[in-house]
């Protein structure tokens, strides 16, 4: 078994790290690029930068942040939000990020995902899946941070992009999104038995235990979380230590 990875995520808005509930009522949490530090030092496998507002506002991701960041990390770390050409992308790479993340442009324009993986190799590509459980048993996905419903469903649209060359997938229910109730673990389960790359959990973290349950429940290969590692509610050195109690293998 691969070792399973913690990934804290950043979620940016002008300039600082934001965290909210159900991807509302946002408050602040810190400057990324120190927090991005901490994370490194604690024990992160990786991170998440996502411009949360980008596609939104129909501008660019955060070059300048990025490098910034690259500056000072010594680990891998991904960026998304507002990218929606090959140029953008090899601006953020450029610039020293390790992976970029799209959902909004992938599902706006699906060769997107294909002409990253062709130019840039398919582990550059990490595709973010936002989906919600809809009254019918549905997961919907939504785009523009959760503002807007589309009507593909998650596990197709999962399966297409891997089709067409991503390397990961990043999910995040909606519905669990901090809230701290644990993650979405049949739906991650669902995901696990059919892909065959990378599945990223999150949304949803708010005891050791919910890792715990993401990994040996749900099937993901990496659990992403944001509100408990921000605000100290769990450190990642302690967590990796519980997992590891709990048989599960972590680095």
């Amino acid at each position: 078994m691969l070792a399973k990875r913690i990934i804290p995520c950043l979620d940016v808005k002008n300039g600082q790290t934001v965290k909210g509930v159900n991807f509302e009522n946002l408050r602040v949490a810190g400057d990324p690029v120190e927090m991005g530090e901490f994370y490194s030092m604690e024990g992160a496998d990786e991170l998440v930068y996502l411009d949360i507002t980008a596609s939104h506002e129909g501008r660019r991701t955060f070059t300048n942040l990025v490098k910034r960041v690259a500056e000072r990390l010594s680990i891998p770390f991904t960026v998304g939000g507002g990218i929606n050409t090959i140029q953008d992308i090899d601006n953020l790479l450029n610039a020293g990020a390790d992976k970029a993340s799209i959902n909004s442009a992938a599902i706006r324009n699906p060769n997107l995902v294909n002409e990253i993986a062709r130019n840039f190799g398919s582990q550059m590509c990490v595709v973010a899946i936002d989906a919600k459980l809809q009254p019918n048993g549905r997961w919907l996905c939504y785009v523009n941070g959760g503002r807007i419903p589309t009507d593909k469903e998650l596990l197709p649209w999962a399966l297409e992009v891997q089709e067409r060359g991503a390397g990961e997938i990043l999910f995040t229910s909606m519905d669990h999104d901090g809230v701290q109730k644990g993650y979405a673990n049949e739906a991650l389960h669902v995901l696990s038995q059919h892909l065959n790359i990378p599945l990223i959990a999150s949304g949803g973290a708010g005891q050791m235990s919910h890792f715990r349950d993401a990994f040996t429940l749900g099937g993901a290969d990496a659990a992403l979380a944001a509100s408990v590692f921000h605000f100290g509610d769990i450190r990642i050195s302690d967590l990796k230590q519980y997992l590891r109690s709990e048989n599960v293998i972590v680095r």
